[in-house]
């Protein structure tokens, strides 16, 4: 399986970066970058091993996630790829990941 990050993904991951990078340093910014990359990783493989993102039921894309520290990552499985469309900070309140400015 191929692991396709939407614009909005990649956008997400990099204000995370830069949020950590500003607030703790660039090694605990290349920390959780890298943790949730090796999250992702586990797609490749096990492409069905998220569950079922319930906030998400409604738009019936069959997404689900995978949780990476404080961080949920959002994604489809397509039968020759998988798309990562957010990378979401589960300290938010969790209805705003429904929020049709996310873009996902």
């Amino acid at each position: 399986m191929k692991i396709i990050w939407s614009d909005f993904a990649r956008a997400m991951l990099k204000d995370i970066y830069y949020y950590h990078k500003e607030v703790a340093g660039i090694p605990i910014a290349q920390k959780i970058r890298d943790r949730i990359f090796k999250t992702v990783r586990q797609l490749i493989k096990h492409p069905h091993s998220g569950q079922i993102e319930e906030f998400l039921l409604s738009l019936n894309e069959g997404h689900r996630y995978l949780i990476s520290g404080n961080y949920k990552i959002i994604y489809k499985v397509f039968d020759k790829h998988i798309l990562i469309t957010d990378v979401f900070d589960t300290r938010q309140n969790p209805i705003k990941i429904n929020n049709p400015k996310r873009n996902i």
